[in-house]
């Protein structure tokens, strides 16, 4: 009898095991693989032309953009390590320090732009893609100081996150995906489903963050609606994050249902609505939240994310044996 129990656990354990290296193979190592690429390639067109009127660097912002969008779920690990997801990624930036901390940098032309050790000391509001959109975007910004120090200063910006994305990266290959291949007690993960149970979380904390931070910040309330809080407004890229996030986060959703088709296709459904969703929307910035005809399609978007989430929890996570638990979002 010991041995027939024992039997189906080993499958069991054999199949979580089989759905985490799947999910360090199919999603996390790829991420932040392209993260590293899109960050080293906008690092070398601010350094070719750092003007903010050059279309190569500003396309190349946006890809960088949108690669950490699709990992920045993943906060965990590699990516909380010595607070690089705060410096590559420092949003939402509910005190107004990215424009304060520029302008103090710009007007006193800061010389820690001319070393990439003392600018990794350098406040967080003031590195990463977010002060970046500032000095590419922002009316006040992109006329503060003079252009040559602005150059250095988008240059410095570029350069430091290519760092960061470089370190997530190796740290992802050359540590930590062995540390959730092979769980041990005594370990950072003990057990098969302790990493599946971070995967799990890490789709928690995309879907809160698409719905309350990129779609709920925006929203505000009906009658104070904050369009100016949409993330990534200044570029014109907030439904596009959305979208990228959703695609991202569908994948992770799906890889975590393996082996259940039928909730797979429950899931898929449920993502592409909201993707079908998003895709009514024309509005880059949504800044339609201040119009009621227009609001009522990004509340509609939100609600699709909330339907998700609460798939998530209600069948996902029964099924995994996992909980959400406490993630980096809540207490915000």
């Amino acid at each position: 009898m010991i041995r027939i129990l024992l039997f189906p656990l080993f499958l069991a354990g054999m199949a979580w095991a089989d759905t985490g290296n799947d999910i360090l193979d199919t999603h996390v190592l790829p991420g932040f693989d392209r993260l590293e690429a899109r960050t080293q390639t906008l690092s070398a067109m601010a350094d070719a032309d750092c003007s903010m009127a050059s279309a190569p660097l500003r396309g190349a912002f946006t890809d960088a953009v949108k690669a950490w969008t699709a990992v920045s779920h993943m906060r965990f690990g590699p990516t909380e390590a010595e607070n690089r997801d705060f410096a590559l990624a420092f949003w939402p930036d509910t005190r107004g320090m990215t424009p304060k901390a520029l302008t103090g940098l710009i007007v006193t032309e800061d010389q820690a732009v001319s070393d990439s050790a003392a600018f990794a000391e350098v406040s967080v509001a003031a590195r990463g893609l977010y002060a970046l959109e500032y000095l590419l975007f922002d009316e006040r910004i992109t006329t503060t100081g003079t252009a040559e120090y602005r150059c250095s200063l988008i240059r410095a910006i570029a350069a430091d996150g290519a760092r960061l994305a470089r370190d997530m990266a190796a740290d992802w290959h050359d540590r930590y995906a062995a540390l959730m291949r092979s769980p041990a007690p005594g370990g950072t993960y003990q057990s098969e489903a302790e990493v599946l149970q971070e995967f799990f979380k890490a789709l928690g904390t995309g879907l809160q963050m698409t719905a309350e931070l990129r779609l709920g910040r925006p929203l505000g309330t009906y009658d104070k609606p904050r369009s100016t809080r949409a993330e990534m407004w200044r570029s014109g890229l907030s439904l596009d994050l959305v979208r990228t996030a959703l695609t991202s986060q569908r994948e992770l959703a799906l890889l975590l249902a393996q082996g259940d088709e039928q909730l797979q296709t429950e899931l898929a459904a449920k993502f592409d609505l909201a993707l079908e969703a998003a895709s009514r929307i024309d509005d880059p910035t949504l800044a339609g939240v201040t119009s009621p005809s227009r609001r009522i399609r990004i509340e509609a978007l939100q609600q699709r994310v909330n339907e998700i989430r609460e798939a998530v929890a209600k069948d996902l996570g029964p099924k995994l044996g996992v909980s959400a638990g406490f993630n980096s979002l809540d207490g915000d």
